[in-house]
């Protein structure tokens, strides 16, 4: 690959891979406002959980539609409108009326969020070469971690402004920036040379890809849910779960109440929710750099070891009633997850289908990440007041155990194999 071509080949990867830093700033900037929202409207623990999971059952419809979606209109297409609805839910999130105005507001993001999280890694793994494949997937997740940490020192830096009840406004509404930002991106970039040849169309000039020559016998429909596709199913189906049962989400989302739990105060606990996020994003820089040294299955191992000693000594923490060392536990959590499932994830699922399921197979991985996400966000609420600190951490940690095993004894290495050899 030339230069020209390897400089237009990053552009192309790193546009892609914004929705992924939307992805990341929209489902973690709740997380500065959501105790205020809660008090401003007066919320129950039912009503709060649904306004924190609204965005996320959005994910849902957004993952199952998305990877149709993708196939019919194409990838380029799909990416723009995936910004479209960044914009509309930031806009009007910031001028709600009332806890259902802002869950729908929220919902038009979630599906943002679904949508993205097929195109972005589908679009990567087809134009990538096979030994470039894992840093360049793995930038979306950057991404995802990018637009975690900024919406975490946004939120900090607007709730140091003392602006009052319309705080979270201010912090929801700013997505509009980088939302708008991604849409005007995604018209200078080229379609994947793998969907132009699924629909028969030739290869175009700007491609930095010649796989639409490669692969124009691609047929372009065939049942998804078949005996031929069980085993890939099937371990998307694992690692989409596993990513969730982890407790990522649970933490980046509430963290600044987990930390008040521990025994900070509201600003300083909103201050170690933003240095988190730089923790998450420094582990994701070190999984960037071994994903295609190492293996994915090698990391996962790797990253799970880390996230089940550091959940099980969290737990010891909180039943000790130390809570300054159980805040301090669960920052390796956060670098040992970013390192293995949270650089992993998108990949790998990325990697395991044929082409013509790989929109579907992306839509598949993305719908059950997401529901279990939106699930153990609804009950988290409720969760924390009627569980001891302790017992949420435990649960998270068993949960990982079993990962490590299904990780170990079931799942397949894709390191440098082409995506036709990891689906032969």
């Amino acid at each position: 690959m030339n230069k020209v071509n390897r400089g237009r080949l990053l552009f192309l990867a790193m546009a892609a891979a914004m929705g992924g830093f939307l992805f990341g700033y929209d489902t973690a900037v709740i997380n500065g406002g959501e105790q205020q929202i809660q008090s401003v409207w007066t919320l129950s623990s039912f009503i709060h959980g649904l306004v924190m999971s609204s965005a996320l059952w959005g994910t849902v419809i957004g993952a199952v539609c998305g990877g149709k979606v993708c196939d019919w209109i194409g990838r380029k297409p799909t990416l723009f409108w995936v910004g479209v609805l960044y914009f509309v839910s930031a806009v009007w999130s910031a001028l709600a009326a009332g806890p259902w105005d802002l869950m729908v507001a929220r919902f038009i993001g979630g599906l943002g969020v679904g949508a993205s999280s097929i195109a972005a890694p589908v679009y990567i793994a087809e134009i990538a070469p096979p030994e470039r494949r894992g840093q360049l997937g793995g930038l979306f997740q950057f991404n995802i971690v990018l637009g975690m940490v900024v919406s975490q020192f946004v939120n900090w830096g607007i709730g140091s402004a003392g602006l009052g009840d319309v705080t979270w406004r201010w912090m929801l509404g700013a997505e509009a920036i980088p939302a708008f930002s991604f849409t005007i991106v995604t018209l200078f970039i080229s379609e994947s040379p793998r969907w132009l040849a699924m629909r028969g169309a030739s290869g175009r000039a700007d491609c930095p890809h010649a796989a639409a020559r490669r692969y124009g016998d691609i047929a372009p429909y065939q049942s998804f849910f078949s005996r031929a596709n069980l085993r890939p199913i099937l371990l998307a189906f694992c690692v989409a779960m596993f990513n969730q049962l982890s407790g990522i989400n649970a933490m980046m989302y509430f963290a600044k109440r987990v930390f008040e739990v521990a025994g900070f105060t509201p600003q300083v606990a909103l201050a170690t929710a933003a240095a988190m996020s730089v923790v998450l994003g420094l582990g994701t820089f070190a999984g960037l750099f071994l994903i295609d040294r190492l293996g994915r299955r090698t990391l996962l191992i790797i990253g799970s070891i880390g996230c089940i000693l550091a959940h099980f000594a969290t737990s010891a923490s909180f039943v000790f009633d130390f809570g300054l060392l159980a805040a301090i536990c669960i920052f390796p959590f956060i670098i040992f997850f970013a390192m293995g499932q949270g650089v992993v994830i998108w990949v790998f699922i990325s990697e395991i289908f044929p082409q013509r399921f790989r929109a579907q197979g992306q839509s598949w991985g993305s719908f059950i990440h997401w529901s279990f996400c939106a699930t153990l966000t609804f009950v988290f609420p409720a969760m924390a007041e009627s569980w001891a600190p302790a017992a949420i951490f435990s649960f998270f940690g068993t949960c990982l155990v079993v990962h490590l095993l299904w990780a170990i004894f079931i799942c397949p290495e894709t390191k440098g194999k082409t995506l036709e050899e990891i689906a032969s």
